[in-house]
């Protein structure tokens, strides 16, 4: 008889639960030193909660009946759940708040790419703080939990959601096309990109540049921008960087194409990536309207680091790889 599971599962046997765990538990000691304190939630949500978060693209995987006839479904990450837990149990209490968590997430694949229906995720949400310091905090916190993981040559692209959309707004493209558009923002595509961009009435000079800035990264980004709706968003992102330690702002490359998947999402946006390894190994950002969704208007800022993922860069980097 041949067992099989479902395409996007996998079993992980002995050897690798170990490192697995080892990776976890270094994590988790980060943020606990750091002050966040860890805590868990139900993996099956109302699938209403669930779909306050709104996205680009289909975070949400699988949905099912409770017993009652209700509309379930298996949480697409940790923040929408932690943002419930803090509207439903810190109302009033002291802000910032500080949680961290290692769970794991479920979200729909496209069928033939490869692509986890579950993944181990470990994270921090600081919820209430100033958003510069606590951005520069959440970036910080994440470098340090990945160098304690024993990661070295990782980077952080660093963007703005709001950018790229106010762009596309500012030469009227409609919220349909837009859509279009950000999902291959999304994805990275920039032939995507190209072609959604080419099948839009747009000037000359309004196509050229809607295609440049998704390319723009590092200091090239921080040049003196040639459309004023950039000059904010790009202080922004050099005044972010300069905050942070030498050490954590030297990882730090500014990129105006970094477009989140999540629609919570609001401003600062940023994703990890490591030469041993060809896609993000976390990602996460700053939230400034999730939280007045559940009746608690603060904002707050976080990530998830793939925890499979950072193991595959860890072992890649121990073989001397470059990308995959």
């Amino acid at each position: 008889m041949n067992a099989r599971i479902p395409s996007g599962t996998r079993d992980v046997l002995p050897e690798e639960r170990a490192e697995l765990r080892r990776i976890e538990g270094s994590l988790l000691g980060v943020f606990s030193d750091a002050g966040y304190g860890e805590v868990s939630t139900p993996t099956v949500e109302y699938q209403e909660t669930l779909q306050r978060a709104g996205a680009i693209g289909s975070p949400l995987s699988y949905r099912v009946l409770g017993d009652a006839g209700e509309e379930l479904a298996l949480r697409s990450d940790m923040t929408v759940p932690i943002a419930r837990v803090a509207s439903s149990r810190y109302q009033g209490a002291e802000l910032p708040l500080r949680f961290c968590y290692v769970a794991p997430a479920y979200r729909a694949v496209t069928p033939h790419r490869g692509q986890p229906r579950e993944f181990l995720q470990a994270g921090i949400e600081l919820i209430g703080a100033d958003k510069a310091a606590g951005c520069s905090e959440a970036l910080t916190v994440l470098c340090r939990a990945l160098e304690a993981s024993g990661l070295r040559d990782f980077y952080v692209g660093v963007g703005d959601a709001s950018l790229y959309p106010a762009l596309l707004a500012s030469c009227g493209v409609a919220p349909d096309d837009s859509q279009a558009v950000l999902r291959e923002l999304a994805d990275r595509d920039f032939v995507g990109i190209d072609r959604e961009l080419a099948s839009l009435d747009l000037s000359g000079d309004q196509a050229a540049m809607l295609a440049a800035v998704p390319r723009m990264r590092g200091t090239e980004a921080l040049a003196e921008p040639f459309d004023a709706l950039l000059e904010e968003p790009i202080q922004a992102i050099s005044d972010l960087i300069a905050s942070l330690e030498a050490d954590v702002a030297a990882r730090m490359i500014p990129d105006l194409g970094r477009f989140p998947r999540m629609g919570y999402y609001s401003n600062v946006v940023f994703e990890v990536y490591d030469p041993a390894l060809g896609e993000p190994i976390a990602s996460g950002g700053y939230y400034a309207e999730l939280l007045g969704r559940f009746e608690m208007p603060i904002g707050g800022v976080g990530f998830a680091i793939d925890v499979d993922l950072l193991h595959a860069a860890l072992a890649g980097e121990e073989r001397g790889e470059t990308g995959r």
